[in-house]
C-alpha cells in the first residue's frame, strides 16, 4: 500500500509529526534518516541536516539559529516584494496618465478571472464585508464548502453572520440530495438572522451573486480559477435566473417540506424518469441528480418495479404511456 503524501507546508505550520521529531532532535542530539521519511519537510524546510560524520544520521539545527535565518529569508522576501511593487509602479506611472479608450481610467473591471484559491476568496471575503443587502448562492452537490479546513469554515460563517447582522438576507439552493447533510443543516443552526435554503433536483454550477452588484462563477473545472462579474447586465442576468430557479425550489430551512409521491413514484423517481425518456445514461443520470450511480440504479429499479416494466426499452415507453411527466408535482 503507497504511503499517503506528506502535505507541503511551512515552517510557521509545522506538522504534528515534524514538531515531535524536531524535539526528539534536540533532546537526543540526532535522529535516523529512516525515522525523518514520516516528516520529510524538516530536512527540506533546513531544521535537520546529515551528520558529516554519518550521514545516516540527521541533527538538527539549533531553534535560535533556525529563527534567524528563516527571519532573514523573510526579510529579504519582503525586500524583494517591495523593490518589485517599486517596478510595478514606475512601469505603469506613464500608462496611469493615459487612462482608459475614454480618456478616464476605470476603477473596477467589469470582468475579472481570479486565480488561486487565496485570490478568490480573498475577493469574495471584501465583496460580502462590503455588502449591506443579500447574497444569492447556488451550491451544487460538489460544492467544496464542506471540504474547508475548520479555520476556514469558522470564517465563511462569521462572515456570513456578520452580513446577517447588518441586515441582509441569505438565499441559497442546494442539490437535492444534501436535504439531509448534516454539515449543511449544521451550518444552518449556527447562523441567526433571515436565511433560507432550498432544494432543486438540478442546479447549475456555484454561482454567487451579492447585492445584485457582483457575482462569481467557476472558471475551470478544477475551480483554481474564478470569474469576477460586475457588468450590469451580466449581473442582472444571473440574479433573474436565481430568483427563477428559487420559485421551483423546495424549501429545506427553516422548515423543510416534504415532496409528496403521485402514484406511487416519488419526487426522486419522477426527476430520474424525466431523464430516461431523455437517453441517458445511468451515469449522467447520478451525476446530473447529485448521487452515486449505485443509489441512481436503485431509484431506477424501483421506478421499473412501480410501473411494471421488465426492461430498460420498456420502462422508457411505460414512463411516456403512464403520463407521469405531465403532471405537476
Amino acid at each position: 500500500m503507497t504511503p499517503a503524501r506528506h502535505p507541503e507546508h511551512g515552517v510557521e505550520d509545522l506538522c504534528a509529526e515534524g514538531t515531535e521529531l524536531y524535539r526528539r532532535a534536540l533532546r537526543e542530539g540526532h535522529v535516523s534518516s529512516a525515522d525523518a521519511e514520516a516528516a520529510p519537510c524538516l530536512v527540506g524546510l533546513g531544521l535537520l541536516h546529515p551528520s558529516v560524520e554519518d550521514l545516516d544520521r540527521l541533527e538538527p539545527v539549533a531553534p535560535a539559529v533556525a529563527l534567524r535565518r528563516l527571519l532573514r529569508a523573510s526579510e529579504d522576501r519582503i525586500a524583494d516584494e517591495r523593490r518589485h511593487g517599486e517596478r510595478l509602479a514606475e512601469a505603469f506611472e506613464p500608462l496611469l496618465r493615459l487612462g482608459g479608450p475614454d480618456g478616464s481610467s476605470a476603477d473596477t473591471p467589469t470582468l475579472r478571472v481570479l486565480s488561486g484559491m487565496e485570490q478568490i476568496n480573498a475577493t469574495l471575503n471584501q465583496a460580502l464585508a462590503d455588502a449591506a443587502d443579500e447574497l444569492l448562492a447556488i451550491q451544487p452537490h460538489t460544492t467544496h464548502t464542506h471540504q474547508l479546513t475548520p479555520d476556514r469554515r469558522a470564517a465563511a460563517l462569521a462572515r456570513d453572520q456578520a452580513l446577517l447582522d447588518r441586515g441582509g438576507r441569505i438565499r441559497t439552493l442546494y442539490q437535492h440530495t444534501l436535504r439531509h447533510s448534516p454539515q449543511v443543516l449544521a451550518r444552518y443552526e449556527q447562523l441567526t438572522g433571515d436565511v433560507e435554503a432550498r432544494t432543486l433536483d438540478e442546479v447549475t454550477d456555484r454561482l454567487l451573486v451579492v447585492d445584485r452588484t457582483v457575482a462569481f462563477v467557476p472558471a475551470n473545472a478544477e475551480r483554481t480559477l474564478a470569474l469576477e462579474v460586475r457588468n450590469t447586465a451580466l449581473v442582472t442576468f444571473l440574479a433573474t435566473a436565481f430568483d427563477r430557479l428559487w420559485r421551483l425550489g423546495t424549501p429545506m430551512y427553516p422548515e423543510a417540506v416534504r415532496r409528496p409521491s403521485l402514484d406511487g413514484v416519488t419526487p426522486r423517481q419522477h426527476a430520474i424518469a424525466a431523464l430516461l425518456v431523455e437517453g441517458h445514461t445511468d451515469a449522467v443520470i447520478a451525476d446530473r441528480l447529485g448521487m452515486n450511480i449505485r443509489t441512481a440504479r436503485v431509484h431506477i429499479a424501483k421506478l421499473a418495479a412501480t410501473l411494471g416494466s421488465e426492461s430498460r426499452a420498456q420502462l422508457g415507453y411505460l414512463i411516456a404511456r403512464s403520463g407521469i411527466l405531465d403532471r405537476e408535482e
